[in-house]
């Protein structure tokens, strides 16, 4: 009888919910599955978990920036030709023509950036590529030359033979605003003409520093997977805004972080790889380090918790002959905030040679300007081996005891990274002294092609030792 009364009861409460549950979903008009309404004057109220981000304000939609994109985005294939041997002699004995094979090795997204067929991409989709192939958005197929490349910014310039194409215009990537809502267009997993939205999450983000790309990303939150690199992020506009070009992810796919190159840097790097074949880099000068919460209390009678900090200034730079000194803290460059080193980097990485800029710091607790005229950033290349070099100081040089060489800026060659260290200097090449980078390229430049490099370096301990590449 008890465990009828049991059962009875669970009824009766089963019957109560039912019938809540009826007038509160039916009743009210309101049926099972239908989009929740969020309360805008009690928004803690909602049981339902809501991304914010993807809120879209009142009279507003992407419909005319989407539309006015989609066609000016293009997919990038990188293909690669091989030959396969044709019979068991070819392929022992390497005899014979062989057949052709073709592979696509990697698939990306490029943007329309001229009407006579000018293609940005990133370097990492068309990377030991011997074509690339250009679908756009109506199907029809191009043979692209690549004109440039930039591998330090994983930029690419393209060029497709064809004309009255629908381009996208550049926007200023200086002053787009946290929180302002973006489009990522792109061809992710092989999907085209797709578009995703979300917001400017941050400005002048730095990444992995070990990968030796210049770091100065915007952060959104707009979906981008593998395929969109070299894809558009644009504003509500239509304006390109930057290139989407990578992804902080364990899994190799979006969780929720995106970045792309800021489009003024696009821009200036385009120009450059147009006109000259190669990126311009500008330079104020100075060398130092971040000032943050964490370590401002380290340097003297410094209250400033933001900007870059001057270490050094250069001998003879821009910097100082415009005044800059030692303990400097550089807080804007123009109208833009300083606040750490990838804030400096990723403006002047819009800027030309000769260019000249506002500079505002703070010195023994006072806010001065000053102009800089920006100087060109000399370097060498040494591509047989992946080192690259620079000039070296007077201070340098006799930090080292020496009395000519150049400084080893960055080793590009992975594995000679754990054999070499960066910083150290190279004071022969071929058993010749070298004071410059100039008299680098004149060795390298008239070396025999099967002629062994030999290279002289001097460490910090003053030990010296030669190094032979076949």
């Amino acid at each position: 009888m008890k465990k009828l009364m049991s059962y009875l009861s669970i009824a009766i409460v089963g019957g109560m919910i039912s019938l809540g549950t009826y007038q509160i979903f039916i009743e009210d008009g309101e049926l099972q599955g239908a989009e929740p309404k969020i309360s805008v004057s009690e928004p803690g109220i909602s049981s339902t978990p809501v991304n914010y981000s993807n809120l879209v304000p009142e009279n507003f939609n992407f419909t005319e920036a989407a539309k006015s994109t989609v066609d000016k985005v293009v997919h990038v294939k990188n293909v690669t030709t091989y030959s396969r041997p044709q019979s068991f002699f070819e392929y022992y004995f390497g005899q014979g023509s062989g057949e052709t094979q073709k592979a696509v090795r990697g698939i990306g997204s490029g943007v329309i950036i001229t009407p006579d067929g000018y293609i940005v991409t990133n370097h990492h989709v068309i990377k030991g590529a011997s074509e690339v192939e250009i679908t756009l958005n109506n199907n029809e197929t191009y043979q692209a030359e690549v004109i440039g490349s930039a591998p330090d910014n994983d930029l690419a310039l393209l060029k497709i033979d064809a004309q009255g194409l629908d381009y996208i215009s550049f926007g200023d990537s200086d002053h787009i605003n946290l929180g302002e809502w973006v489009l990522a267009v792109g061809n992710p997993f092989n999907l085209t003409s797709t578009v995703t939205a979300g917001i400017v999450s941050a400005k002048g983000r730095s990444l992995d520093e070990s990968n030796n790309m210049i770091q100065s990303f915007i952060q959104t939150d707009a979906a981008v997977n593998p395929g969109n690199s070299g894809g558009a992020l644009v504003n509500a506009k239509g304006e390109l805004i930057g290139i989407n070009t990578a992804i902080t992810s364990r899994t190799g796919s979006y969780i929720g972080y995106s970045f792309a190159i800021p489009s003024n840097n696009v821009k200036k790097i385009v120009e450059d790889l147009i006109e000259y074949g190669n990126v311009q880099k500008a330079i104020l000068g100075v060398r130092g380090t971040d000032i943050t919460a964490d370590n401002y209390k380290q340097f003297e009678d410094l209250e400033q918790t933001q900007g870059f900090y001057v270490a050094k200034v250069d001998d003879g730079s821009g910097a100082q002959k415009a005044g800059l000194q030692e303990k400097d803290v550089i807080i804007k460059l123009d109208d833009i905030k300083i606040r750490k080193f990838s804030d400096l980097s990723g403006f002047l990485s819009s800027k030309n040679p000769g260019d000249r800029v506002i500079v505002t710091y703070i010195r023994n607790g006072k806010v001065k300007t000053t102009t800089v005229t920006l100087e060109k950033y000399e370097y060498y290349r040494i591509k047989p081996v992946g080192i690259e070099v620079i000039n070296a100081d007077d201070e340098e040089l006799n930090r080292f005891g020496v009395k000519n060489g150049v400084k080893i800026n960055r080793i590009i060659n992975e594995r000679l990274k754990r054999s070499i260290p960066e910083g150290i200097l190279i004071t022969k090449i071929n058993e010749e002294p070298v004071k410059n980078i100039n008299d680098v390229k004149d060795i390298i430049k008239n070396k025999d092609p099967y002629e062994n490099l030999s290279i002289k370096i001097i460490g910090k301990n003053g030990k010296s030792e030669t190094y032979v590449f076949k």
